[in-house]
């Protein structure tokens, strides 16, 4: 055998017959196991069991009365109970109804013996120290019990009932080693006392360091269970089959995906710990996360460099708590990233609670974002709950948080400092178990500068940095951004859009989009309400689009195809020195204007229609009408 195997003796108050136990385990067969004693409640250790110990030369002087509530927590291989008492109180943890705090925390003795793992044993040994009469007599009673408990553990140990025992329990433990998935068993105090190698492996620790611990410890941040734990509190008692995929963090700091399913461990009504199957599946995640972020990461629409860096720091912020501020310009979509960093993270089942600080009278944002007292003011009519409590075991989206009134700023800071707050006209103190995502389309920094803005609020919001690029930086995102809000458009009237012609896609690349997603989304609305035929050309395309005094003038991408194509590099062109026409019309065509385009475009008909700010059609049935050669 590789190592000692251990033994838990168990009785009543650990007092007499546990602690001879052990006293004869340790003093005769100590190079071959390791024992521990303990008692259902601890008490004095009995003189006469020190007595009656001393004459087969045994010392049991040094040893404690222990409860099992304060033993060190360890793996057992054999538990033995050496009374009826601690039998019964022992079965009790396995039968519904209220048990004792003491017994109820008595680890692997019963929650090992659940998963079938260690020895159970009951030796039904008289108490000596019940014994009456005479000195002399009560004497004698103390020695035949020692001399029984040393019979019973000669044969343990010389018959090879221990060794079976050890043989039979590494023969399980082989079986979980075998396992390419991870093994855990916890109690309902979330201590471990079953792991197999693969979970050893995972989470880069020493079965020595993991048998005992929480299993949030083990499984930081949040455990098995994600931010859903059963066993928060002592005493929890429901918990259900769970699937969940969640990211763990190993001992050395690296961080693992896993799927984790775990089990209830019922006794009656009562749950009584888990059983969870844990496996890695970190490089599929990532394998998965290289192949879906190449178009999408929950709404978030692109292919381009910048935007992947986006999805990047979002995955990896997303795992731990710490406060983030999204930056950029109105339209690129920082509640779409605020959304996402909350689904990606372990308070993905919580709520996700926005809020827009700069769209609320400065006079109710305190009551909206803190909630209110019945009478505090005006109006208040009833007690009222704020976001902050709206959004508890969630995500708070402080959206254009620079609009934050320097007042409100105060009480922000001192709920990201203290994680507390208070209702407007209250008195009691509340906890704010609540992630902060913040959004600003401001300089921040430049605010700080001019006071509008505190330095310290700051500095707490921006722990991790996002900035969202402008789409006039990621142009190549456009085609999948039209696929998708063609897609939509599809599903809210019911239109369906087929194509995006050359010369309209054309437009859209060279458009600046001071408006972003959100204006290409205006953009692509209106011209779908004009497209009759399913296909939108440049003359369905808003005036502000088709119009222009200059061109940024890139090659027209087809979007005829299922997957759209990424657009050539800009071609820079000198655009025709014609006005602008007003909003609404069209420029009147001559030939000496058609041919004139047409050479500055080296021939290229749809760039010669975007010089004339027409469209295709346009200037084909100008081709025809004035019968020029196409």
């Amino acid at each position: 055998m590789n190592q000692k195997p251990k033994i838990l003796f168990i009785c009543g108050e650990n007092a007499c017959r546990s602690q001879m136990a052990e006293g004869f385990m340790r003093q005769l067969y100590g190079d071959k196991v390791e024992p521990f004693s303990a008692g259902v409640r601890s008490g004095e250790v009995n003189p006469l069991a020190r007595q009656v110990m001393a004459e087969l030369d045994i010392d049991i002087s040094e040893q404690h009365s222990k409860a099992l509530d304060d033993l060190p927590f360890k793996e057992f291989d054999c538990t033995i109970t050496l009374c009826d008492d601690a039998h019964r109180e022992k079965a009790a943890l396995l039968q519904p109804g209220e048990i004792d705090q003491p017994l109820q925390r008595c680890h692997s003795a019963v929650f090992a013996f659940m998963a079938g793992i260690p020895a159970q044993m009951h030796w039904a040994v008289a108490d000596p120290a019940q014994a009456t009469g005479d000195p002399q007599a009560v004497l004698e009673t103390f020695r035949r019990v020692r001399d029984d408990i040393k019979q019973r553990i000669d044969a343990l140990v010389e018959d090879g009932c221990l060794n079976a025992i050890m043989v039979q329990r590494l023969q399980s433990q082989h079986l979980f080693d075998m396992l390419d998935d991870g093994v855990v068993v916890h109690d309902e105090y979330r201590r471990i006392f079953l792991v197999n190698r693969a979970t050893l492996e995972l989470t880069g620790r020493t079965k020595e360091e993991i048998i005992g611990m929480d299993c949030h410890a083990a499984f930081p941040p949040d455990g098995l269970c994600g931010s859903h734990c059963a066993f928060l509190e002592p005493g929890s008692s429901t918990q259900d089959r769970r699937d969940i995929k969640i990211t763990v963090i190993r001992a050395d700091g690296e961080r693992r995906r896993v799927n984790v399913k775990s089990e209830p461990m019922r006794i009656g009504d009562q749950v009584r710990g888990v059983l969870a199957i844990v496996r890695d599946i970190t490089e599929l995640a990532d394998l998965h996360w290289r192949l879906d972020r190449r178009q999408a990461f929950h709404g978030m629409i692109g292919v381009s460099a910048k935007l992947v860096n986006v999805f990047d720091t979002i995955r990896a912020v997303a795992a731990s708590e710490y406060p983030v501020l999204i930056s950029g310009e109105s339209g690129t979509g920082k509640e779409l990233a605020a959304s996402a960093i909350h689904k990606e993270s372990r308070r993905a089942k919580g709520p996700f609670v926005p809020i827009n600080c700069g769209a609320l009278p400065e006079n109710i944002l305190e009551s909206e974002l803190f909630g209110h007292m019945r009478g505090a003011f005006t109006g208040a009519i009833r007690d009222k709950k704020g976001r902050f409590e709206l959004a508890e075991g969630g995500t708070l989206f402080l959206d254009e948080v620079g609009e934050l009134p320097l007042h409100v700023q105060v009480k922000l800071l001192r709920v990201l400092q203290d994680q507390t707050f208070e209702r407007v006209g209250g008195e009691k103190l509340l906890k704010a178990n609540v992630r902060i995502v913040a959004a600003t389309n401001r300089n921040l920094r430049q605010m700080v500068q001019d006071g509008e803005f505190r330095e310290d609020l700051f500095y707490r919001l921006c722990v991790v940095p996002i900035d969202l690029p402008p789409l006039r930086e990621r142009k190549e995102d456009i085609p999948y951004l039209i696929e998708q809000i063609l897609e939509n458009i599809k599903k809210e009237t019911g239109k369906t859009i087929s194509r995006v012609d050359d010369g309209a896609m054309g437009l859209l690349f060279a458009h600046h989009w001071p408006g972003n997603i959100r204006e290409l989304i205006n953009a692509l609305q209106f011209a779908s309400v004009h497209a009759l035929d399913g296909s939108i050309t440049t003359d369905y395309l808003p005036p502000e689009i088709r119009f222009r005094s200059a061109l940024e003038e890139t090659p027209p991408v087809s979007t005829t195809s299922s997957i759209p194509a990424a657009p050539l590099a800009p071609v820079p062109v000198n655009p025709l020195p014609v006005a602008e026409p007003r909003e609404g019309r069209r420029t009147k065509l001559t030939q000496e204007r058609v041919e004139q385009a047409l050479a500055q475009a080296g021939g290229n008909k749809v760039k010669a229609a975007k010089l004339l700010g027409v469209g295709r059609a346009t200037l084909y049935r100008f081709f025809k009408d004035n019968e020029m050669k196409v």
